[in-house]
């Protein structure tokens, strides 16, 4: 009877043992369980260098808008495609002019190993460029059309490896104008802050610029652009190996380069652009970010799409971060908004414009 009573003790006190084994596991499970526990990630500030402003408040609401599931303004992400102009919009142009006419009139006029090469109309540009840089010398009319034209011969016969690695070359040189900067390191970080908030909102962006392609491409790769994503002026290029032969009877062949010519396609600006976008994208852009006359053409096309769509005009209204003119700034300012842009002020918006470390001084030559 005892080792009955022993064996029943020993039995209830196994199953309790057991029982209250299983409520401290569920307990200190649940105090695991709770310890890890994380309240939601607050959401991303992407705008740390920019002050609060009526253009960014329109992007940002805009944003939400269109990526919002229920509202009736939804784009699918393969519609949400935003299109940059370059210069002056999201890099510099005021060192003391475009990077292509600094890097045309060196190529020309310095580049020892070019310069006394020039034909005579490539000089005559170049100079027309120094010119107006320097002394203020008003540029001839239609001079983007003769700078392309000159470009297109200075750069001719080089590989696009060459010209990459010479496009590259000169953007390492210090900025004219600053301190602190070289040419390829010269991007507005506010608006270098819109890439990232846009992509990650699921657009896709396009930098359409009136600059040579290949400048464009070589510029942006350091911000991480895709050669792909870039729209630009264009040259014709030919085959290391074809000669005179036209491309549809040449097979390229392994040992071959892709080689400029000094035959312009076409220069991007204005109703170029709109023509591009359409060839390229195939698609019309819901943003549009530019910062000239050059890129109303663009703005127009994109406000002229069934989506919901913005465009944005930035201005160089800032004199003591830039070499700006704020009262040819300002009244561009009102006309573009008249153009039903939203417009994007550089001194009022922008915390910085290049980053900490960057000074305007006075340009040197």
């Amino acid at each position: 009877m005892n080792l009955q009573i022993q064996m029943i003790s020993k039995y209830l006190t196994c199953r309790l043992s057991r029982k209250m084994l299983g409520i401290t596991v569920v307990f200190v499970s649940f105090l695991l369980i709770g310890c890890g526990k994380t309240e939601p990630d607050a959401p991303k500030n992407y705008f740390t260098q920019w002050n609060s402003c009526e253009a960014l408040s329109a992007l940002q609401e805009y944003v939400r808008d269109v990526t919002n599931p229920s509202s009736k303004n939804y784009i699918k992400p393969e519609d949400r495609i935003a299109t940059f102009d370059m210069d002056g919009t999201f890099v510099g142009e005021l060192y003391p002019t475009y990077f292509e006419y600094n890097l045309l009139e060196y190529r020309v006029l310095d580049d020892p190993s070019y310069k006394d090469k020039a034909p005579e109309d490539v000089r005559e540009t170049a100079q027309e460029i120094r010119d107006f840089v320097r002394t203020g010398a008003k540029l001839p009319d239609h001079f983007d059309m003769k700078h392309a034209q000159a470009a297109a011969k200075a750069y001719a016969g080089m590989t696009i490896a060459e010209f990459d690695a010479y496009v590259k070359a000169y953007a390492a040189k210090p900025a004219n104008g600053f301190t602190g900067m070289t040419y390829g390191q010269s991007f507005y970080k506010p608006m270098l802050e819109v890439f990232d908030y846009l992509q990650a909102n699921g657009f896709t962006y396009y930098v359409v610029s009136g600059s040579d392609r290949f400048i464009c491409r070589a510029l942006v790769e350091a911000i991480g652009i895709a050669p792909n994503r870039v729209i630009g002026m264009d040259v014709k290029l030919v085959s290391s190996g074809q000669g005179d032969e036209a491309g549809v009877n040449h097979t390229f062949g392994k040992e071959e380069d892709l080689v400029r010519t000094d035959e312009l396609i076409i220069k991007n600006l204005k109703t170029n652009k709109v023509l591009q976008i359409s060839q390229e994208i195939g698609k019309i852009p819901v943003l549009s970010f530019g910062n000239s006359g050059g890129d109303s053409a663009m703005h127009n096309y994109c406000l002229s799409g069934s989506l919901p769509s913005a465009a944005f005009m930035l201005i160089a209204d800032d004199p003591e971060r830039d070499h700006a003119n704020r009262e040819k700034a300002l009244a561009l300012g009102e006309q573009w908004r008249a153009a039903g842009y939203h417009v994007i002020s550089m001194r009022d918006d922008f915390k910085t414009i290049y980053g900490p470390g960057v000074l305007k001084v006075d340009f040197m030559f």
